[in-house]
C-alpha cells in the first residue's frame, strides 16, 4: 500500500518532530558543479583520469614521434589549468565538504530563543524547535496541547487561540496577544503569537508531492513592551491628572468636533461632576452652538497667537451660560488634524479685573443673536461678538479691521458710497443714519442689514457702533410674497380672459362643424373652413394652457397607477424625442396610487420631455422615472419653500442637456416666457405644468446646471385606496383620438332640451347642432327666462343645458330651482371653469359637466349620454 504524500512529507521533515527533529535537508539541484567537488569521493575520478594520461604522455614521449601532439596536449592542460583557478576564485569549485542548507537552517531556527512551529492549515505538526519545551514545557500531546495548558484559567487567551487556530486553517496571517504561564512558572507573562501561512517548498514536487499550505507558528515574549505600555499610560495619567488640577480649563477638541479630553475644572464651570462630561462625549457644538464651534475651528488656523484669544459664553449643563476667555491653538503642524482650548473663567478665577457689571455686560454682548461691533475714531473694528463675525466675515475675526474693508468685501461701487458715507458720519458723531443693505456669503446669497450709531466721546473709548441685522429671510419672503401675487394676478387674468375667449371659441368651433355638415370635401370652401377651425384648436389650446397657469382648468380626476401611464406613453414618447435620445422610463415597484386628472398627467408628462428634447439637440440621455416618497424621506425637504411633508409618488423627468442659468430658472413657470426662438414656443407648456400640478395638489420642483441637464421632480399626494374606488388602468385618450371617436359614433336622438345660454352666438350654435340631431330645442338667455319656459312646459322638458356665469340668475340658482320643482330633471352645465370648483360651490354633484369650448359632436353626444342613463 503506498503512502500518503503527507506521511512522505513529514519523513523529509521531521519523523519524531518532539524528539530527534531533523530539519527538511534541502538537496542540491540535479545540475551543481559544486557536487563534483565534494570530499575525495568527487576527486578519485580526476586522480585516475590524470594518471592515465600521463602514462598515454610518456609513451608518445619516449617514441620519438608525439612533439606535435605533445604541444598540443600542454596547450589542453594549460586552457583547464586556467579554467580551474577561474572556478576556485569564483566559488565555483572548493575542496571539501560542502554544509547542507537544510542543517544551516535547523540549527539557526533551534538556536533561536522564541518557540517556532510549522503545520499543517488543520494542525499536525511537521516541526518544533527546541526553544518550544524550553518556553512552554513539555507536553504529551504536543505544542499545541502545551499552548493551551499554558493560557488555562484565561477566557481571554483561550478564545485569542481560537480565532488564531481559525485564522491558520483559513490561510490568513493573524496575531494575537495573551497572558502565558511560560517556563512552567506561576507568574503570567505576556506574549504575542503569530500565525503566518506559506507553501512547502518545491522540492516537495521532486518527491511526487504537490505544493501544500503550511502554517508558520511563532511565540514572541513581550512582556517588558507590555510593561513599557503600562508605564507610559501611568505617566500620562499623571499628566492628565495635572491638567485637572489646573486653575484654568483644558479641552482638546478633534477636527469634527468631538471632544477628545476635558479636564476637571472645565466640567465644573460647564455644571458636570468630575468625569461626567468625558463619559457623555458630546460635541463642541453642543457647548458653543454651531457659530461657536465653525469660529473656534476657524481660529485655530490663524497664524497670529494674539488673534486666537475670544471673550464666549458657553451653554452648562442646566442650560444656564458660563462667560469664559478662550485660548485657541492648533495641534500639530496642521489645523484639521484638531485643536485645544484653554479657558478662563472670568467670573470666579479672578484673573480678569472686571466689575459684575462690566461681566454682566459682556455676556449681553457676546450672547446677542445679531451682530455688535464697536469702532476706534480711525474706524477700525476695536471689538465685535461673534454674530458679527459670522454675519458680515463668514466666521472670521475681525479684530483691528477696518470697518470699510469688513463691510465692502462683496459690496457694488453703489454701496461702497453709501457704507463710506454712513460711516463718516457715525465717526463724526452725526446721528439718524440710516439703514444700509449689503451682500454676505461667498455667492453673495445673504443679505444684511446694517444700522449705523454714533457714541458719545470718551476718551480712549468707542467712537461709533455697528449694529447687523440678518435680511435674507425677509427679502425671500418679500420677494415670494411679490412673485405670488404677480403670479396670482396674472392667473386671474388669465383665467378672466379664458373664460371669455372660451365662448367665442366655442362658437367658432361650432359653427364651423355646422359649415362643415353642408360643404363637400371638393367643395372650394371647404379647406377655408378647415383652416378657420384649425385656428381655433389652436387657440383653445392656448386657452387651456392659460387656465392650466390659473389652476382653473376642468378636471377629470381618477384613481390610477402613475407608473402604468408613464410605461404606456413609451411608444408615443419614442416618436418626440426621435433616435438620438437615449429614452428610458423605470418604474418602481408596487408603485401608489393617484387622484387626478389622467389625461392633464399625460400632458404634463409629454410637455417636459418635449422641452427635454429640445434641449438636447445633439442627443443625450431622457430618464422618465416614477418611485414612492415616504413620509421620512420627505422631512428632509422640509426646507423647501411651498413644499408639505408627508407620502408621495415622484415622477423624475431627468435630462442631460444644456440646463438653464440661475436667471432663467426664476421664470420658467411664467406664463409666455420662452426660451425658444421665434414661432418655436407660446411659453404656456411649464406654465400650464405649474398650474396642473398645484392644481393636482402636487409640488413640482426643478433642478438645473449648465452644461449638465435639467431635472423636473413631481410630487402627487399618496391616494389611498378603499372599497369600492374604482381604479382606472387604460390609457387617456388624446384630443384627436377622442374627436375621431366621437365623429365615428351615432348622435342623434330624441326629446325636449331647454338651453340656457347668454352668449347669443353660442346659443345659436348649440340649438341648430341639436335641432339637426333630432331634438326639439326651446331656448332661453338667462335663469329667469328658463324658469317662465319650464313652467310653461310643465313636465315636457326631458333635460336642461345651462351655462354656469349669467346675468341676473347664474347656473347654481337655477339649478337649486330647478331641483325644488322637478327632482328628477337632468341637467348639463357648460363652462369654462372647473368642474371640482364648480360641484364644490353647488353641494351636490347631481349633474352632468362639459367644458368649454366644446365642438357640435361633443355636445350632442353627452345630450344622448344623460338622456340614455
Amino acid at each position: 500500500m503506498p503512502q500518503s504524500e503527507a506521511s512522505i512529507f513529514e519523513n523529509q521533515l521531521d519523523s519524531r518532530p518532539m524528539k530527534d527533529r531533523e530539519a527538511l535537508r534541502i538537496d542540491a539541484a540535479p545540475i551543481d558543479p559544486l557536487n563534483s567537488a565534494e570530499g575525495f569521493g568527487g576527486f578519485l575520478p580526476m586522480i585516475i583520469i590524470a594518471a592515465a594520461g600521463g602514462a598515454v604522455l610518456f609513451g608518445l614521449l619516449a617514441s620519438g614521434s608525439g612533439e606535435p601532439l605533445l604541444l598540443t596536449v600542454i596547450a589542453l592542460l594549460a586552457m583547464f589549468g586556467t579554467f580551474m583557478l577561474f572556478a576556485i576564485a569564483a566559488g565555483h569549485l572548493r575542496v571539501g565538504a560542502r554544509v547542507v542548507p537544510g542543517d544551516l537552517l535547523k540549527a539557526a531556527i533551534d538556536a533561536c530563543d522564541e518557540p517556532q512551529i510549522i503545520a499543517h492549515a488543520d494542525g499536525t505538526i511537521l516541526y518544533a524547535n527546541s526553544a518550544v519545551e524550553k518556553v512552554l514545557g513539555r507536553h504529551e500531546a504536543g505544542p499545541f496541547s502545551a499552548i493551551e495548558t499554558a493560557l488555562s484559567g484565561d477566557s481571554d487567551g483561550t478564545q485569542a487561540f481560537f480565532r488564531l487556530t481559525r485564522a491558520a486553517e483559513r490561510g490568513e496571517t493573524r496575531s494575537e496577544n495573551v497572558r502565558l504561564r511560560l517556563g512552567g512558572g506561576r507568574e503570567l507573562s505576556w506574549a504575542r503569537i503569530q500565525v503566518r501561512p506559506f507553501s512547502s517548498p518545491d522540492g516537495a514536487s521532486g518527491l511526487g508531492l504537490r505544493r501544500q499550505r503550511l502554517v508558520s507558528w511563532q511565540i514572541t515574549d513581550v512582556t517588558t513592551e507590555k510593561s513599557r505600555e503600562a508605564q507610559h499610560i501611568e505617566k500620562l495619567e499623571a499628566s492628565l491628572a495635572g491638567f485637572d488640577a489646573m486653575p484654568a480649563g483644558f479641552m482638546w477638541v478633534s477636527k469634527d468636533g468631538a471632544i477628545v479630553h476635558v479636564n476637571t475644572a472645565f466640567e465644573n464651570w460647564l455644571g458636570y461632576p468630575a468625569g461626567k462630561l468625558r463619559m457623555r462625549a458630546p460635541g463642541l457644538a453642543e457647548l458653543a452652538g454651531q457659530e461657536g464651534f465653525r469660529l473656534l475651528k476657524h481660529m485655530a488656523t490663524i497664524p497670529e497667537p494674539d488673534q486666537r484669544i475670544i471673550d464666549l459664553d458657553l451653554t452648562r449643563q442646566d442650560g444656564r451660560i458660563v462667560a469664559l476667555t478662550l485660548m485657541v491653538e492648533p495641534l500639530g503642524d496642521q489645523a484639521d488634524q484638531g485643536f485645544t482650548i484653554t479657558a478662563i473663567n472670568r467670573q470666579t478665577t479672578g484673573l480678569v479685573d472686571r466689575g459684575q457689571q462690566d461681566v454682566r455686560a459682556s455676556q449681553f454682548f457676546q450672547s446677542a443673536p445679531f451682530g455688535i461691533a464697536a469702532l476706534d475714531a480711525e474706524g477700525r473694528i476695536a471689538n465685535c461678538n461673534t454674530a458679527f463675525m459670522r454675519m458680515v466675515l463668514d466666521g472670521k475675526p475681525a479684530q483691528d479691521v477696518l470697518a470699510t474693508e469688513a463691510l465692502c468685501r462683496t459690496a457694488e461701487p453703489e454701496e461702497r458710497l453709501l457704507i463710506g458715507a454712513g460711516l463718516a458720519d457715525a465717526l463724526a458723531g452725526r446721528g439718524n443714519i440710516q439703514p444700509i443693505e449689503i451682500t454676505a456669503g461667498e455667492t453673495r446669497q445673504y443679505t444684511r442689514r446694517i444700522y449705523m450709531s454714533p457714541l458719545a466721546a470718551v476718551q480712549g473709548g468707542a467712537a461709533a457702533a455697528l449694529y447687523v441685522m440678518d435680511a435674507t429671510e425677509q427679502k425671500a419672503l418679500e420677494s415670494r410674497v411679490a412673485q405670488a401675487q404677480k403670479m396670482e394676478a396674472v392667473g386671474n387674468l388669465a383665467g378672466g380672459i379664458a373664460h371669455d375667449f372660451n365662448n367665442v371659441l366655442t362658437a367658432i368651433i361650432g359653427f364651423s362643424d355646422l359649415l362643415l355638415q353642408t360643404h363637400r370635401p371638393s367643395d372650394p370652401s371647404y379647406r377655408d373652413i378647415k383652416n378657420i377651425q384649425s385656428a381655433a384648436n389652436r387657440a383653445a389650446g392656448l386657452v387651456k394652457g392659460l387656465l392650466g397657469f390659473s389652476r382653473k382648468q376642468t378636471q377629470q380626476v381618477s384613481v390610477f397607477n402613475v407608473g402604468d401611464l408613464a410605461s404606456d406613453m413609451l411608444p408615443v414618447l419614442k416618436t418626440q424625442v426621435g433616435e438620438k435620445i437615449d429614452l428610458k422610463i423605470q418604474s418602481e415597484r408596487d408603485l401608489w396610487y393617484v387622484k387626478a386628472d389622467s389625461d392633464q398627467l399625460y400632458q404634463v408628462i409629454l410637455n417636459l420631455v418635449r422641452n427635454a428634447r429640445d434641449a438636447m439637440p445633439n442627443g443625450g440621455k431622457l430618464t422618465v422615472q416614477t418611485r414612492n416618497v415616504t413620509e421620512r424621506e420627505s422631512q428632509k425637504m422640509r426646507d423647501v419653500v411651498g413644499f408639505t411633508p408627508g407620502e408621495y409618488v415622484l415622477v423624475e423627468v431627468a435630462d442631460t442637456g444644456t440646463g438653464m442659468s440661475p436667471d432663467v430658472m426664476a421664470k420658467i413657470f411664467e406664463p409666455f416666457f420662452t426660451t425658444k426662438g421665434v414661432g418655436k414656443g407660446t411659453g404656456l407648456g411649464l406654465a400650464s405644468v405649474y398650474g396642473i400640478v398645484k392644481q393636482s395638489g402636487g409640488f413640482i420642483m426643478p433642478e438645473s446646471e449648465i452644461g449638465k441637464g435639467t431635472t423636473f421632480k413631481i410630487f402627487l399626494p399618496r391616494h389611498f385606496v378603499e372599497e369600492g374606488d374604482e381604479v382606472e388602468t387604460a390609457l387617456p385618450q388624446t384630443i384627436a383620438a377622442a374627436k375621431k371617436q366621437l365623429t365615428a359614433t351615432d348622435l342623434t336622438g330624441t326629446g325636449r332640451v331647454l338651453l340656457v345660454e347668454d352668449e347669443v352666438e353660442v346659443r345659436q350654435f348649440a340649438v341648430r347642432a341639436l335641432k339637426r340631431q333630432g331634438y326639439q330645442v326651446l331656448e332661453a338667455a338667462d335663469g329667469v327666462e328658463a324658469l317662465d319656459i319650464m313652467a310653461a312646459n310643465e313636465g315636457e322638458i326631458d333635460i336642461v343645458v345651462s351655462d354656469v356665469v349669467m346675468p341676473e340668475m347664474d347656473g347654481p340658482a337655477l339649478f337649486k330651482e330647478l331641483r325644488k320643482r322637478n327632482p328628477s330633471l337632468k341637467v348639463i352645465f357648460v363652462s369654462g371653469y372647473p368642474n371640482e370648483a364648480f360641484r364644490e360651490s353647488m353641494g351636490s354633484d347631481d349633474f352632468a359637466f362639459l367644458p368649454k369650448p366644446f365642438s357640435l359632436p361633443q355636445l350632442a353626444a353627452k345630450v344622448k349620454e344623460e338622456l340614455g342613463k
